[in-house]
C-alpha cells in the first residue's frame, strides 16, 4: 500500500486537473451564451456539440437559428479558445523561464521577449505592411520576439556559458530599449493608429478566428512535449548547476533549449493575442502552491491554470464595461495582482519559491 502522504498528494493533483478541465469546459459554454445575440446556456452547449459531433438533430430542426450558430461558433468560441491557448502558453513560458534563470520573477516581459514582439507589431501598424515588404502583423510580432530572444541570449553568454543573472539584466535593459522604440513609433504615428497600438500592447483576442488558433496550438503542444519529457532535468536545475551536471544534465545546452522554446512559444502567442502580462508570473507560482515545485506535477497545472485564468479574464473584459471592451492586459493585472499579493500575505511564498 502506498504511504498516505503520497496518495494524498496524487489525489490533490488529479483533483486539481479535473477541476481545471471542468472549469475550462464550463467557461467555453458560458462564453458562447454571452453577447448581443440572445443565446442560452443549453443552446450554446448544443451548438458547440453540434459542430463537434456530426448529425445531431438540433442543428437542422430549426431550434438553432443561423445567427445564433454564427455568433457562437464563428465569433465567441474562437476568442475563448484563443484566450485559453494564450494563457496556457504564457504560463508554460513563464514556468520554463523561471527554471532557466532560477528566479521566480522571470517571465516573458522581464526577459524582453514581449517587448520585441511589440516592436514588430507596432512597426506594421504605424509604418504599414507595405513599408515592411508586405509582412503581416502576426509575422512581424513573431520575428520581433525571436530577434529579442537572440539578442538576450548573446548578451547573457559569459565565457561561452549562459549566465542566469546576466540574462535577467540583459532582458530588463533590452526590454526598456525596445519599449522606448515602441513609444517613439506610437508618438509619431497618425492618431487613428494609436488605438490599434494600445490594444495590441495591452492584449486582446476580440478579433480571433479559428485560423488564429493553429500556430499557438502547435507551439504549445511542441513545448509541452519538450518540457514534460525533460521534467526531471528541470527539477535538477532548481538545485544548482553543479548538482544538475552531476545528475547528467548538460546545463548550458539545456538552458539554451528551454530559453528558445519559451521564447518561440511566447512569440507564437503574442503574435495573435498581443502583449498580455502577468500570466507568466502568477500562474506558475499558484501551481507550485497547489501541487509543489516538482515540474512533473506543476507544469500540467500551470498550463491548465493559465488557460482558465485568461479565459475568465476575457469574459470579464467583454462584460464589465459592455459594450466597451477592456484590453486583456488591464484585466489580468487588476484581477491577478491582488490575488498574488494575497498569496504572499497568507505566507505561501516559500512553497511558491518567491523567497529565493
Amino acid at each position: 500500500m502506498s504511504p498516505p502522504p503520497v496518495r494524498k498528494s496524487h489525489g490533490t493533483l488529479v483533483a486539481a486537473q479535473v477541476a481545471l478541465l471542468v472549469t475550462a469546459l464550463g467557461i467555453v459554454v458560458l462564453s458562447g451564451a454571452i453577447g448581443p445575440t440572445d443565446v442560452s446556456l443549453p443552446e450554446s452547449a448544443r451548438i458547440v456539440a453540434g459542430h463537434l459531433v456530426p448529425g445531431l438533430p438540433w442543428m437542422s430542426d430549426g431550434s438553432i437559428t443561423r445567427l445564433q450558430d454564427q455568433a457562437v461558433w464563428q465569433f465567441r468560441l474562437p476568442r475563448t479558445l484563443l484566450a485559453g491557448l494564450a494563457g496556457a502558453g504564457l504560463a508554460l513560458a513563464g514556468a520554463l523561464m523561471q527554471a532557466v534563470v532560477r528566479n521566480p520573477l522571470a517571465e516573458p516581459y522581464i526577459l524582453g521577449v514581449s517587448a520585441g514582439a511589440g516592436v514588430g507589431a507596432v512597426s506594421v501598424i504605424t509604418l504599414g505592411s507595405t513599408a515592411l515588404a508586405g509582412v503581416a502583423l502576426s509575422t512581424a510580432a513573431f520575428v520581433g520576439a525571436l530577434a529579442a530572444t537572440v539578442a538576450v541570449y548573446l548578451l547573457a553568454r559569459l565565457n561561452g556559458v549562459l549566465a542566469p543573472t546576466r540574462m535577467i539584466l540583459a532582458g530588463v535593459a533590452l526590454g526598456s530599449l525596445l519599449s522606448a522604440v515602441t513609444s517613439y513609433l506610437t508618438l509619431t504615428t497618425e492618431a487613428q493608429n494609436v488605438f490599434s497600438v494600445l490594444f495590441f500592447l495591452l492584449g486582446s483576442v476580440s478579433a480571433a478566428a479559428m485560423d488564429d488558433l493553429i500556430v499557438p496550438a502547435v507551439a504549445l503542444a511542441a513545448v509541452c512535449v519538450l518540457a514534460l519529457g525533460r521534467a526531471r532535468a528541470l527539477n535538477a536545475l532548481l538545485v544548482g548547476d553543479e548538482s544538475a551536471t552531476a545528475l547528467g544534465v548538460n546545463v548550458g545546452r539545456f538552458r539554451t533549449q528551454l530559453m528558445l522554446a519559451a521564447a518561440l512559444l511566447t512569440g507564437a502567442v503574442v503574435s495573435v493575442s498581443g502583449g498580455i502580462g502577468f500570466v507568466g508570473l502568477i500562474v506558475p507560482h499558484t501551481a507550485r502552491i497547489l501541487v509543489g515545485a516538482d515540474h512533473r506535477r506543476m507544469l500540467p497545472i500551470a498550463v491548465l491554470g493559465g488557460a482558465v485564468f485568461l479565459m475568465v479574464c476575457d469574459l470579464l473584459a467583454r462584460t464589465v464595461a459592455a459594450p466597451t471592451e477592456i484590453p486583456l492586459g488591464i484585466v489580468t493585472a487588476v484581477v491577478g495582482a491582488p490575488f498574488f499579493l494575497w498569496l504572499i500575505r497568507r505566507g505561501h511564498a516559500g512553497r511558491a519559491g518567491m523567497n529565493r
